[in-house]
C-alpha cells in the first residue's frame, strides 16, 4: 500500500530509542525525511546514521531539550530553514512508578513541561504553517493511561489524558483543511523504559523480576485481550496509517491490546 508519505517532512520527538525510534525507522521506510530528536546531539546523530544505513533513507539529527522553551524555538527556527515539517510526532514523555502523596510540586509542574508543554511549544510553532501549506499532520502520542488511570503512576497518567484533550481541541482548528490532529494510546509496550519500570516495580513489590514478566497480565492487566505487551512495530504501523488518511481527524487511536474495557 501506498501511503504518499515519500519526502514527507517528519519530526519525532524523543526518537532515540523506544516507540519513537521504530517510529522514525517506519517513516524511513516510507521514504519520509526524518528528524532523530533528543537532548544529546552526539545519540541522536548515532541513531540518525544507524537508521540511515538500516533502511536507505534520510535520517537527520535535531537535538533539542524540548522542556526548555528557547532550545525550541532554535529547533523549530532551523527546520523552517531546512523546508518546515509536514508531520510532527510528539513522543516525548517521562514516566516513573512513584506513590501519589511523594510527588512534589516540582515534580508535577516537570512531567506537565516535558509530557505536555513539549508538544504544545511544537504543535504551537508547526500547526499555523501546516494551515498555510494546505498539509500537515499531528500526532500526539498517549497511552491507556490517559483513560484507564493508573495509581502508581497519577502524574503520568494526567498528563496523557492532557494530550487527548490537547489533540481533540487543536482539531478543531483544521475544518476544511488538509490537516489532522490525532491521539495514538498505546498500551504495555516492550521498550526500554518498561525495562525500568519492571525494575522499580520488582524492588516496591520484593518480587523478582521475571516472576513480575510471566503473571504482569494476569496480576496488573487482567482485562488485556492480547494478553503480551505491544510490541513498538505495531505501535509505529498505526501511527503512520494514521497519518496517511485524511478522514481520521480528531481522533485516539488505541493500540493497548484491548485493555480498555469500553465501547
Amino acid at each position: 500500500m501506498d501511503l504518499q508519505l515519500k519526502d514527507k517532512r517528519v519530526l519525532v520527538t524523543g526518537s532515540t530509542g523506544g516507540i519513537g525510534k521504530t517510529l522514525a525507522e517506519h517513516y524511513l521506510r516510507e521514504g519520509a525525511v526524518v528528524y532523530i530528536n533528543g537532548r544529546s546531539e552526539e545519540r541522536c546523530e548515532a541513531i540518525a546514521q544507524e537508521l540511515a544505513q538500516a533502511t536507505a533513507g534520510d535520517a537527520r539529527a535535531a537535538a533539542a531539550d524540548l522542556s526548555d522553551g528557547p532550545q525550541t524555538e532554535a529547533l523549530v527556527a532551523r527546520l523552517e530553514q531546512e523546508g518546515g515539517i509536514d508531520i510532527l510526532i510528539n513522543n516525548t514523555g517521562i514516566f516513573e512508578v512513584k506513590a501519589f502523596e511523594q510527588i512534589s510540586d516540582d515534580e508535577w509542574m516537570h512531567y506537565f513541561n516535558v509530557n505536555i508543554l513539549s508538544a504544545v511549544r511544537l504543535s504551537r510553532a508547526l500547526l499555523p504553517k501546516m494551515l498555510e501549506r494546505d498539509f500537515g499532520r499531528i500526532v500526539n502520542i498517549s497511552s491507556e493511561c490517559a483513560i484507564k488511570p493508573l495509581g502508581q503512576m497519577v502524574h503520568y497518567s494526567v498528563t496523557k489524558t492532557a494530550l487527548l484533550s490537547l489533540s481533540r481541541a487543536l482539531a478543531e482548528l483544521t475544518k476544511g483543511k488538509n490537516v489532522t490532529v490525532n491521539s495514538v494510546l498505546p498500551g504495555p509496550t516492550w521498550t526500554e523504559g518498561v525495562e525500568n519500570y519492571f525494575d522499580t516495580l520488582a524492588e516496591k513489590e520484593g518480587k523478582p523480576v521475571e516472576a513480575l514478566m510471566e503473571n504482569y497480565f494476569a496480576d496488573h492487566e487482567p482485562t488485556s485481550l492480547l494478553q503480551r505487551f505491544v510490541s513498538t512495530d505495531e505501535v509505529a504501523s498505526a501511527t503512520v496509517y494514521l497519518t496517511s488518511n485524511r478522514a481520521m481527524n480528531g481522533q485516539g487511536l488505541r493500540v493497548e491490546g484491548g485493555i480498555i474495557r469500553a465501547l
